[in-house]
């Protein structure tokens, strides 16, 4: 079995919803995922991808490739790979959930550029630690956190004269 960061109920949003709590373990033993054709093509189709995408965009480029895929069982899989750790999930600004294959197997926040999608991977020490102490001070344990940063990528940002 491999081991992957804690994620909270399919309600949270995939590894950016770490323990808050360092004293708790962010790693557990993730169930073995079954492995479908849907759920191979929908990989395939991921692995593809350069940046989030939504589970209506994925399934139309199953479709467009031939793979009789309903869109219900592109969902199902999608919240099934984000629960097993194997996804990365955001919501954008309109506040659409968009997918793509994580990266980094650890507790990590995103920097999401509004233009064209772009995205890095952040640390948030800081942040981290403001979640713990402000836990703390109200009486909250096992707290849970997501944190997305939305802007403009310098490669979008207007050029400076």
């Amino acid at each position: 079995m491999r081991r992957v960061t804690a994620v909270g109920p399919a309600s949270l949003v995939g590894w950016a919803d770490a323990p808050t709590d360092p004293a708790r373990p962010a790693v557990v033993t993730a169930p073995r995922q079954r492995s479908t054709r849907q759920r191979r093509a929908l990989l395939a189709v991921l692995e593809q991808s350069d940046g989030f995408r939504s589970a209506q965009d994925l399934h139309g480029a199953l479709r467009g490739q031939g793979d009789a895929v309903g869109l219900a069982t592109v969902y199902r899989a999608l919240q099934a790979m984000v629960d097993a750790g194997e996804l990365d999930q955001v919501k954008t600004d309109a506040g659409e959930a968009v997918y793509r294959l994580c990266s980094a197997h650890h507790h990590h926040h995103h920097l999401v550029c509004r233009q064209c999608g772009r995205t890095v991977e952040v640390e948030g020490p800081a942040v981290e630690r403001w979640a713990t102490q402000v836990s703390s001070e109200h009486g909250f344990t096992d707290v849970r956190h997501t944190l997305e940063l939305f802007g403009t990528c310098a490669d979008c940002a207007p050029a400076q004269p």
